[in-house]
């Protein structure tokens, strides 16, 4: 056996569909062994490698193991002369495998090789070769200085920017995405260190290839796309934290002590600085403008109010409590701010549907407060709808000159709709055609660039495959897909590399798939088309889920004398209403569950296992249940389970 190809999983079926698609062409002229470590995913990734990749090895994990321990089950039972460890969001070229083993069975000074990594519009990864983290390189680093001089051998020593990405050369650190080693220095060197869980891992190992009297090299003459999972959440804090942990994992394994110490402490010092950073950065952004709008709101309703008592209610004198007044107007303001946050108010582009939405909620809710008030207590009718049209108002003033001032982000009329051009030949182009219609795509124009040179009578036909240059700059297409059944990944491969300054977007549709797979990231909302997919993760559903509490809460409040009577539970009712007001519960979710795997929610009142009149639903239907209702989230979805359990609202 030549080549093992080792691919670890983690519930992301739809791109490791796509890679498995692309190591079977790969391995047609090599003696080749794939196996698949899946680390206990629930988006049936197992059955759909079962179903279409027969000869895959497959060794399913209870649990998710880490990178480490899952890639070193399989290195151990593996046959290959080579051993390539490969990520499922990537894809090979048909000439890869051949290229890679070409070249290490002539360089048997070589320990471990990389190819040239591209992103899902084509361009070049900079973590394709890297050089040794020592605490000077990671100083320039974390502290910016390896991104303002890139080309510096000082300063660039973190990505090697000083070396042609097209040449190959030696390198010290290899990147886990691809990485090819020799199964004999691996019996020298030993295997992955499972102390790193994620990240660092393939640090570790390329420096102990080094340290065997071995070299990597970075070797640009195959290419792979690499849809670079962990890219969107580089600025998060929990990124932060796990990455330069790993960090401080390697230099306290390999370094003296006195440089890990010092390691240790530039490692802590960037941690607290880039997460402080990255938390005032996501605060300013997050708050600027609800604040504008808080004051502009505010102001506003001031002087209603004493255009209101000067001439309507004191007439003769007198004016409402100013500390009545000031309470008053700061709860209808973040009623009316909070209402239009989560009627999507704030998303981008502006709807100013969406804001109008959002107010009329907001009174609804106020009068509804207002109404339940003790007679002392209340304010006035009459400001509540007066400031109601000034907050209306107030937004479409806001609105219209951020517009106006010709901020992108806020243009009232934007084309959002895409204009797709679907590469490959007749059958396929009819099949993503249909696929692309069942999915919630919103497409002003869809042509076909014909795989083959010749022309043809299909009514979409916009050119052949020669012409994409001039198709996409006459009919301003902002999004190719290849169908991959009829165009090859080094066929692709280079057709993203010659239009990466034409601005479009890249998706790929694997054969039989009914996912389309690409852009720039495994975790960008909009990168995958799949059927009837509405993650709950996506912000506009989290509000929709979050609108869904707060109304039928105040609903509840409003009918619980006679609901508390059909509670099994009243105390827990009564409490859960409240629970979930104030957002520390939600009515329904994953209950009392916790799913690493899937998006974060509040602990719930309800599950959709609750909605299964079975009392023996076993833990693996209950995980596929809440998969189902996080991966296809409606408003309905939680109206129908809260509808079928409303005896059950009182629980725990």
């Amino acid at each position: 056996m030549k080549l093992s190809v080792i691919i670890v999983n983690y519930n992301v079926q739809h791109f490791l569909e796509q890679c498995l698609h692309s190591v079977r062409k790969a391995a047609k002229n090599i003696s080749t062994e794939i196996f698949v470590v899946d680390n206990n995913s629930v988006d049936g990734s197992i059955t759909m490698v079962k179903a279409k990749f027969p000869e895959v090895q497959i060794i399913e994990n209870k649990k998710n193991t880490g990178f480490s321990y899952a890639n070193n089950q399989a290195i151990k039972i593996s046959k290959g002369e080579y051993i390539l460890l490969l990520n499922p969001d990537t894809v090979v070229e048909e000439d890869t495998f051949e290229k890679i083993v070409a070249f290490m069975d002539s360089h048997p000074d070589a320990g471990g090789l990389g190819v040239k990594m591209l992103d899902g519009k084509g361009n070049f990864l900079p973590e394709s070769k890297r050089g040794l983290p020592t605490p000077a390189v990671a100083f320039y680093k974390m502290f910016g200085l390896s991104a303002l001089f890139p080309k510096s051998k000082t300063f660039g020593k973190y990505h090697l920017g000083f070396l042609d990405e097209n040449k190959t050369n030696e390198v010290e650190i290899l990147a886990g995405a691809f990485m090819l080693l020799r199964k004999t220095v691996l019996d020298k060197i030993g295997l992955l260190d499972e102390t790193f869980f994620m990240y660092g891992e393939d640090i570790d190992l390329s420096y102990r290839i080094n340290l065997g009297g071995y070299k990597n090299y970075y070797f640009p003459e195959s290419r792979i796309i690499h849809y670079k999972g962990e890219s969107t959440k580089k600025s998060s804090v929990n990124y932060v934290f796990v990455f330069y942990r790993a960090m401080v994992i390697f230099a306290q394994k390999h370094f003296s002590q006195n440089n890990a110490k010092l390691f240790s402490i530039l490692i802590n010092i960037a941690i607290y600085l880039r997460a402080g950073v990255a938390i005032t950065i996501q605060f300013i952004r997050s708050i600027a403008l609800p604040a504008f709008d808080f004051g502009l709101i505010l102001f506003g309703l001031m002087i209603i109010k004493n255009q209101y008592e000067k001439n309507i209610k004191f007439i003769e004198g007198g004016s409402y409590s100013d500390s009545l007044v000031a309470i008053a107007f700061t709860t209808y303001t973040l009623i009316w701010i909070y209402t239009v946050y989560l009627s999507g108010g704030y998303d981008k582009p502006v709807r100013l549907f969406r804001i109008l939405r959002g107010v009329l909620i907001g009174t609804g809710i106020i009068l509804i407060g207002y109404s339940l008030l003790p007679e002392v207590y209340r304010f006035s009718r009459a400001l509540i709808l007066f400031g109601t049209a000034w907050v209306i108002l107030s937004y479409l003033i806001s609105r219209l000159t951020l517009h106006l001032v010709g901020l992108k982000s806020f243009n009232l009329n934007p084309d959002k709709s895409k204009r797709i051009a679907i590469i490959g030949k007749q059958e396929e182009f009819e099949r993503v055609h249909e696929l692309l219609k069942q999915t919630n795509i919103n497409s002003s124009f869809l042509g076909f660039i014909s795989a083959d040179d010749a022309g043809n009578s299909n009514v979409n036909y916009v050119g052949t495959i020669n012409q994409i240059e001039e198709v996409i700059k006459i009919h301003k297409i902002n999004e190719v897909i290849f169908c991959s059944r009829d165009i090859s990944s080094q066929g692709i491969i280079d057709y993203m590399h010659t239009l990466i300054s034409a601005d479009v977007d890249f998706k790929i549709a694997p054969p039989e798939s009914m996912s389309i797979i690409g852009s720039n990231s495994i975790d960008t909302a909009g990168d995958l088309y799949i059927i009837d997919v509405n993650s709950i993760s996506k912000p506009k559903n989290k509000r929709n889920k979050r609108l869904f509490d707060v109304l039928s809460s105040l609903l509840f409040i409003m009918l619980s004398p006679i609901l508390i009577l059909f509670q099994k539970n009243k105390i827990g009712f009564l409490k859960n209403i409240f629970s979930v007001l104030f957002n520390f519960r939600s009515w329904v979710g994953y209950g009392n569950d916790e799913h690493e795997h899937l998006p974060k929610l509040k602990t719930s009142v309800l599950s959709p296992a609750d909605a299964i009149k079975n009392n023996n639903i076993t833990s693996d239907t209950r995980a596929r249940l809440h998969l189902a209702y996080s991966k296809d989230y409606k408003i309905e979805n939680d109206l129908n389970i809260v509808w079928k359990c409303w005896r059950m609202l009182g629980g725990n």
